[in-house]
């Protein structure tokens, strides 16, 4: 009968860990939503920048490249 009589005192805590444990988990959902969007952002290139790219890598000329800005813009 008096066996858990000493518990009773932590059992008022209880609801602290609850709200605790959901901070958490909020917490965590959030990170890795903001985490996947910032790598979506990061992912999407303009199509300057694109060209910009195939122009420092030697894949077009500067024919080429200003011909396709103009496209572009």
């Amino acid at each position: 009968m008096y066996a858990f009589h000493g518990l009773g005192c932590w059992m008022g805590f209880g609801w602290i860990l609850g709200i605790a444990a959901l901070i958490v988990i909020v917490w965590l959902i959030v990170k890795a939503v903001n985490y996947n969007n910032k790598l979506q952002r990061n992912n999407k290139k303009s199509a300057l920048d694109m060209l910009k790219e195939r122009f420092v890598k030697g894949e077009i000329s500067k024919e080429e490249f200003e011909e396709m800005k103009k496209i572009i813009e």
